[in-house]
């Protein structure tokens, strides 16, 4: 409390931080002064420096967040073609396993389930 009241009663006289005060958090009163201090043009040129900051910001913030979405979604749609991929495959290995329980040659089960004689001759 007593740091408040110095800075309080001494704000015009400081031209920095003192060490006994943090400098989390009175450098942005300090900063806040300076801001003050600043004539007509200057608030003018400050304000729109900050306008640009905040908008290069909130820009680099939405593309990032629009990339995240997108890599999402096209993660997803390719996940999923995989996995799909993936089932069919094991569709045509159990449809060749009857297949070739039933006698068919290897030429025909590899005709009829799109599986490569090799794969088929490895099945049990």
């Amino acid at each position: 409390m007593d740091m408040w009241l110095y800075l309080l009663k001494n704000m015009s006289k400081l031209d920095k931080i003192s060490d006994f005060m943090d400098k989390r958090v009175f450098g942005l009163i300090f900063d806040i002064g300076e801001v003050a201090k600043l004539t007509s043009e200057g608030k003018m040129a400050y304000d729109a420096s900050l306008k640009h900051k905040r908008d290069a910001e909130n820009t680099y913030s939405t593309a990032q967040r629009l990339g995240h979405d997108r890599g999402l979604k096209e993660g997803l749609q390719e996940g999923l073609k995989e996995g799909i991929a993936q089932g069919q495959h094991q569709k045509a290995i159990e449809m060749a396993v009857k297949l070739k329980s039933m006698g068919l040659s290897v030429d025909q089960i590899a005709e009829a389930t799109g599986l490569t004689i090799d794969e088929i001759e490895k099945l049990k």
